[in-house]
């Protein structure tokens, strides 16, 4: 584990979009997510580790895109597979309207 990131040269996505329909994945499989992360390398939308599908973390593992943002409401922190780390990461803008969680409601 490092103590910092080493792939902030890898985010792509400085502005959130302003709305989305729920983890991507989930939506094409016809699954349930608990909480969305975005890929801060290609924007993909998907479903956080204690969703039942992994979406987010299957994204990396098939991709090596390896920083995720929370996209849920008052969340700002990102984090890096490749160096398992936690982080706010300054210059992101916006914030985006979600769904309920299907698993949640």
């Amino acid at each position: 584990m490092s103590e910092k990131c080493e792939h902030l040269d890898e985010v792509r996505v400085t502005r959130l979009p302003e709305s989305v329909e729920g983890c991507e994945d989930c939506l094409r499989e016809g699954t349930g997510w608990v909480h969305l992360r975005i890929c801060l390398v290609c924007g993909h939308v998907g479903c956080c580790d204690n969703s039942p599908m992994r979406h987010a973390t299957g994204h990396f593992e098939e991709t090596g895109h390896p920083l995720i943002r929370s996209i849920e409401p008052g969340e700002e922190w990102s984090w890096c597979y490749e160096d398992e780390i936690g982080m706010v990461i300054d210059g992101i803008e916006g914030e985006t309207r979600i769904p309920p969680s299907p698993l949640l409601s």
